[in-house]
């Protein structure tokens, strides 16, 4: 908006629009006395996005200027409702003394709220990173950073395709996406919420390398291991300086930067995260996830945590087995319970430091962090005698921190209030000047006490009373058949129904020096509270670890009560390939089901890469397949696993083409779907690589499906060897069993009564006799003349012969031909240029090819 413009605005609009061209894009909440308002388009926005009243405030052009404004003691959880949204929100505060300005209070942004950069304890969930992300796109390939601003947690990637973009971003879910304006993978973005478009500038690489330095106080970042990773780099810095830009506080609590690596981690695609529904169900909510049932932490801080493992399992002996000995000493010293008991009262102190370092901690975030650092040496009591070397490590880092402990057992009360406005924060003894102008500012009882007795004596009046009330401010009260003949200082102040109120020149000086110390008094509260951050600021680093490590023997202990409680096994882990379970059971379903389950075992080795799985529908077949992937990557976080034994080599990935869904909003079937997970399977497994497939071929027609069926089985188990379990009613897949060594059957077993059915849900060596698929349709209802004619349908087909496929032996993957370029048809289509024939011309081809045929 131009000069001219503004100067038509009353000066209070003019500050507002010069306020909002800085923040376009943003909800502003100017502040003004008890409300935060929006105006113009803010407002009506606002007003749909809120539900709250849209009225007006003076006019325009003529036109009334839309408003809508929100309390400001309830503000919280409003900023709650928008951030959920996706929006964002600039606090614009009155930073000078309406006393004293001549026009419009100065106000200035003092923070942007954004979705993923918020800390407050009320906009967040506390049992869930909340992350912002940004993506990066060149020639080069990928790059990818994220931060948890409530942790301090910066981490950068570098995806090879934009298929482990995708995974990444599944795994993360971030809050807010940056992406540059030049970004030419949109599948990346289709769909996702907060995403913020940012200028392709701002990926400069020398620019963020500058940023970043500066930030962690180094002159490279070497120091790091990431120097290697200039696309995660450029991330880095745009999501860096977007935070810096929003918050407007120094960050403290950020210093470091991780790479991670693919190599370190088993890579869980999108639809493998999915399928196995690990912290989401495929309904989209928590309930009956994995996460739901490991996740009995004592703190959300662990909670967190346990997720994040969830999440990126990995391939590092040295660390899964160190994860493992600490369960094992838990439980062989009987510790969970206690541990768990011990650990609720540090609460969320990961969050509380990093709200510390923005300067943006309430008064209860320090008297949690002193209650919290009041536990630590109950802490070391009961874990003395633990002597498992990374146990004993991660102990080592809660050792209590008394100079902080001091610091908020002198300077805080008991019980704070909410916020430091309100006065009453910091306690009686630490601040004499303060304990001074709280005395003034409570009315010096003493001095009050005194007065009365002089002037019950003065005035001869026994029940005279010196009292004092917000409006009206200290006064002398008698009741009104005393007030006479009283002495000529006394000034009438009010008159009650049965009493009456005077003042006195000595309690006029006295209530004018009570009310100039409590504006003191709050003043220098105010600057003592402050005075705490840059106190507490040098041991930072200190609380930082004291969190990680307190999150990570949370989720220890809670390995450790589940392993426990749900009858787990430590499993033994080897770099050499192969899965060996016995009497595996499925996480989730074994404490969903009211039955008992039945636990079934899995053998995968260099002799037995895959197993074709047949038997009925419902008999069992996706259940084992997934507490296989389950189980496996249970021991690839370093927990306690759901079997009788198990022995799990590493695997770099696991893939699940599990389910049917349409994909409508990028125009893709669910046969589209499936193929397209099953080719990034096929195109990205290894030999190392566990790979679930259900029902391959299922979306299309009999023939069409069975062949690709078998040709997937067929490139899995001879050129990609990964380890396979491969379910499926096509039957006539296990007759390559016969053609492949490394291929065996087994079957979910079914006993038939008559016409119905009972599944044993136990899997036995060998196929399935038959698909049971006829008693299935009449459980589920289907009327019996419809049964009865497919029983006479199914006997006819199954006299007809089996298509030639599945007499062909195997082929080398690299050597298989469509068509033979010697037929007669190709020579003749060789010969033919098609853009020169006339319709005659190509019906009469068309005879001719017919004739070939």
């Amino acid at each position: 908006m131009n000069e001219s413009e503004l100067a038509k605005h009353t000066p209070m609009m003019r500050q507002y629009l010069t306020i909002k061209a800085e923040f376009p894009n943003i909800l502003i909440f100017y502040r003004m006395g008890d409300f935060y308002e929006l105006f113009f388009d803010d407002a009506k926005k606002a007003s749909d996005l809120l539900d709250i009243s849209l009225t007006a405030r003076g006019k325009t052009g003529g036109n009334a200027i839309p408003m809508a404004g929100v309390p400001y003691h309830a503000v919280d959880g409003y900023l709650a409702k928008l951030v959920k949204l996706g929006e964002s929100v600039a606090i614009c505060e009155q930073i000078g003394d309406p006393a004293t300005s001549k026009g419009p209070v100065e106000r200035k942004v003092v923070r942007v709220v954004t979705p993923g950069t918020v800390s407050d304890e009320a906009l967040l969930s506390d049992r869930q990173d909340n992350l912002i992300v940004a993506v990066h796109q060149t020639s080069q390939g990928f790059g990818l950073a994220y931060l948890d601003m409530t942790s301090g947690r910066f981490v950068l990637v570098e995806p090879r395709t934009e298929e482990q973009v995708q995974a990444e971003l599944q795994r993360l879910s971030p809050a807010e996406l940056l992406y540059p304006e030049s970004l030419a993978a949109n599948n990346i973005i289709a769909g996702r919420k907060g995403l913020r478009r940012r200028p392709d500038w701002e990926f400069d690489l020398e620019t963020s390398k500058t940023l970043l330095n500066k930030q962690f106080g180094t002159q490279s970042l070497s120091g790091f291991g990431v120097e290697d990773k200039p696309l995660g780099i450029a991330a880095a810095g745009c999501l860096f300086q977007y935070v810096k830009d929003s918050q407007r506080t120094a960050m403290p609590h950020i210093r470091a930067i991780i790479g991670e690596s693919a190599s370190s981690a088993v890579i869980l695609d999108a639809a493998t995260r999915r399928n196995l529904e690990l912290t989401q169900n495929l309904q989209g909510g928590n309930e009956n996830t994995l996460a739901a049932i490991l996740d009995k932490a004592a703190t959300p801080m662990g909670s967190r945590l346990l997720k994040r493992w969830l999440h990126f399992p990995l391939r590092d002996l040295t660390v899964l087995n160190n994860r493992q000995n600490a369960i094992e000493e838990i439980l062989q010293q009987d510790l969970s319970f206690e541990l768990n008991a011990n650990l609720k009262p540090f609460g969320d102190i990961e969050r509380i430091v990093a709200r510390i370092a923005l300067r943006s901690a309430r008064p209860r975030d320090f008297a949690r962090l002193r209650n919290a650092l009041m536990h630590l040496p109950d802490l070391q009591a009961l874990t003395a005698s633990c002597s498992q070397t990374h146990l004993a490590a991660l102990i080592q880092q809660c050792q209590p921190i008394p100079v902080t402990q001091a610091l908020l057992e002198s300077a805080i009360v008991e019980n704070p209030p909410v916020l430091i406005r309100d006065g009453g924060v910091i306690a009686p003894g630490y601040n004499d000047e303060l304990d001074v102008l709280r005395d003034l500012s409570d009315g010096a009882t003493e001095f009050l006490a005194q007065l009365e007795a002089r002037e019950k004596e003065r005035t001869g009046i026994q029940s005279l009373k010196v009292g004092y009330n917000r409006v009206h401010g200290f006064y002398i009260e008698m009741s009104r058949s005393s007030a006479i003949d009283l002495p000529d200082d006394y000034i009438r102040r009010q008159t009650l129904k049965n009493n009456e109120r005077f003042i006195t020149n000595e309690l006029k000086q006295h209530e004018e020096k009570v009310l100039s110390a409590q504006s003191k008094f709050l003043a220098l509260e105010k600057r003592l509270y402050e005075a705490l951050f840059d106190q507490i600021l040098p041991e930072l680093e200190k609380l930082q670890l004291l969190a990680q490590s307190l999150s990570e023997i949370d989720v220890l202990t809670t390995f450790a009560e589940r392993a426990e409680t749900l009858n787990y096994v430590k499993p033994v882990l080897q770099e050499d390939s192969g899965i060996n379970i016995a009497a595996g059971r499925h996480a989730v379903v074994e404490q969903m089901t009211t039955e008992p389950f039945i636990a079934n075992p899995v053998v995968l080795n260099d002799a037995r890469e895959m197993l074709i799985i047949t038997g009925p529908n419902m008999g069992g077949k996706s259940t084992y397949m997934r507490q296989t992937a389950l189980i496996v990557l249970l021991a690839h976080i370093g927990c306690y696993v759901p079997a009788s034994s198990a022995k799990i080599g590493m695997v770099d990935r696991i893939f699940t083409r599990i389910g049917a869904s349409d994909d409508l909003a990028s125009g893709r079937s669910t046969f589209m779907v499936e193929m397209t997970e099953t080719a990034n399977i096929l195109h990205n497994a290894t030999h190392k690589s566990l790979v679930l497939l259900d029902e391959i071929g299922r979306g299309t027609s009999t023939y069409d499906g069975l062949s690709l069926a078998w040709a997937c089985a067929e490139m899995l188990a001879i050129k990609t060897k990964a380890f396979t379990l491969f379910a499926s009613h096509y039957f006539e897949l296990t007759l390559l069993a016969e053609q492949i060594d490394t291929l065996a059957n087994v079957h979910l077993d079914a006993v038939e009564h008559g016409d119905s059915i009972v599944f044993m849900h136990t899997v036995q060596e060998g196929a399935a006799s038959k698909s049971f698929g006829l008693q299935v349709a009449q459980l589920a209802g289907v009327p019996r003349s419809v049964i009865q004619r497919a029983k006479q349908r199914l006997a006819e087909l199954e006299n007809m012969q089996a298509p030639s496929i599945m007499t062909n032996e195997p082929q080398a993957f690299e050597q298989l031909s469509l068509m033979d370029n010697n037929h007669p048809i190709i020579e003749e289509l060789s010969s033919i240029d098609v853009n020169d024939l006339s319709p005659k011309m190509a019906l009469n081809l068309l005879y001719k090819l017919k004739e070939l045929i």
